[in-house]
């Protein structure tokens, strides 16, 4: 049998425990509440600049990239008509598979800034995203808004 001394240090070390556990619980959950994150916000960054990257990546086992392709059909063609019409073309249907709502991809070095595939009104955008990647002569921007 336990005397009442006894009850009373097994209820206060019960006790105590508890409190323990309560206090790690909410200290446990402080940390881990979500804080406002700039990275939420930069949504479109990280679209833009995850677009080019695979524009810019390896797309076959012969290492060629998409920025690679339409270099070399500007360049074989001597930037013509033609080939700056096809290369709109294949950046257009490209572009279309990443299901951005609003983009502007155009050449800035060679052609002068020539559009090359474009969706949504530019000049209406209040926020735009820059990501620019260079191949050879060429240099691509890629704007998402």
């Amino acid at each position: 049998m336990l005397d009442s001394k006894g009850s009373f240090y097994i209820m206060d070390a019960i006790l105590a425990i508890f409190l323990l556990l309560m206090v790690f619980l909410v200290v446990n959950t402080a940390i881990t509440m979500p804080t406002s994150d700039y990275s939420y916000e930069s949504k479109d960054i990280r679209t833009a600049q995850d677009t080019m990257e695979l524009l810019s990546g390896k797309i076959d086992f012969n290492d060629n990239t998409f920025l690679g392709k339409i270099s070399r059909i500007l360049e074989d063609n001597k930037n013509s008509k033609q080939s700056v019409r096809q290369v709109s073309e294949i950046s257009k249907d490209k572009l279309e598979l990443y299901n951005l709502k609003n983009y502007r991809f155009c050449e800035n070095n060679v052609l002068k800034g020539k559009v090359l595939a474009s969706r949504g009104n530019y000049d209406k955008a209040s926020s735009v995203d820059v990501a620019t990647r260079s191949y050879g002569d060429y240099s691509y921007t890629l704007s998402v808004w």
